[in-house]
């Protein structure tokens, strides 16, 4: 396994994450949960994600039972905070009120005394980064969390905490989380360069395109009933983007042969693809099966030159959010 430090921080992480949305607590059982955290820890994986919202709270009490084997400092345990959960006008976003309940919360639910790392689900444009900033830093120094970071900000409102940190003197925001993949690049125009100059990491999600990527959809074929897109409590995010249109799936079906003649699979050349780039700290991955781990972990062994990246992105970049 490969770690990377995380931004400009000290902190390391492996450069596979595992993921809980979707899948924890939702199609993955406590039993077979527990099997597959330890399979990934055992692999070198010591970076594992989640969120308060992901199955309403379940997702993070199953991980805190998986992850109670494993010796706490020896790993890396992020959640996150904004969406809502209740029905009261304060139990959703960044406000102070919410974020300390919630990280209480989340604290209880995954029998922990501390995050890792504590991330802001979304932007909050009804809060006021003073608030936001001061937050963060009070729950650092009460212990409660070590790091915080962001997900899916737009890349004004991540230079506007960090500044807002530096104004204070309080620890800035130290990561994002955000969509990446072959498909999907927006990050790459401003979020990135951003995110470079103030030294926060990138812990991309959906790096394999919620499985467009390792070619497991064919065009003209019926979707697999037992895949995340067959599965239609869980494909709603899916089938909102543009992944499953048919010269989607054919462009798909071009890398996937690239992949093969290179000696490797989709899913290892898409997550390479990903880590090529030094800001990306690590890909979460939201494998539910063991040997989907075993297959995604190789992409950090693959020596690849760079005439193969550019080939793959030009069989791609037409469909792409760029």
């Amino acid at each position: 396994m490969e770690y990377r430090k995380l931004g400009k921080w000290g902190i390391k992480v492996s450069t596979i994450g595992l993921g809980s949305w979707l899948t924890t607590g939702t199609t993955i059982n406590q039993a077979d949960n527990d099997k597959l955290i330890n399979h990934a820890y055992n692999l070198g994986i010591n970076f594992f994600d989640t969120a308060n919202v992901y199955a309403l709270g379940q997702a993070e009490v199953v991980m805190g039972k998986s992850l109670k084997s494993i010796k706490r400092d020896n790993i890396v345990l992020a959640t996150k905070v904004f969406f809502p959960m209740g029905d009261g006008p304060n139990d959703k976003g960044l406000s102070r009120k919410h974020v300390f309940e919630q990280c209480n919360q989340s604290l209880k639910r995954l029998n922990v005394d501390y995050i890792d790392l504590y991330q802001c689900h979304r932007y909050d444009p009804a809060v006021p980064m003073y608030e936001l900033v001061q937050t963060m830093h009070d729950l650092t120094v009460a212990g409660k969390i070590l790091y915080w970071g962001v997900s899916e900000w737009p890349a004004s409102q991540i230079q506007a905490a960090c500044d807002m940190a530096y104004e204070l003197k309080v620890m800035p925001p130290i990561s994002n989380q955000p969509c990446y993949n072959l498909l999907h690049r927006t990050i790459e125009s401003d979020v990135i360069p951003v995110c470079e100059s103030m030294g926060l990491g990138q812990l991309v999600f959906s790096p394999l395109a919620q499985g467009v990527l390792t070619g497991k959809y064919k065009p003209h074929k019926p979707l697999p009933p037992d895949s995340r897109a067959g599965n239609e409590n869980i494909n709603m995010f899916l089938k909102g983007r543009n992944y499953l249109e048919t010269e989607v799936l054919e462009a798909v079906e071009k890398f996937a042969t690239l992949a093969v003649i290179h000696k490797t699979t989709a899913a290892s050349l898409a997550l390479a693809w990903c880590l090529r780039n030094q800001n990306v700290t690590s890909a979460i991955i939201g494998a539910t099966k063991e040997q989907q781990l075993d297959e995604n972990v190789k992409a950090i062994n693959l020596k690849l030159v760079d005439d193969l990246f550019v080939e793959a992105e030009k069989i791609l970049k037409p469909y792409a959010d760029l």
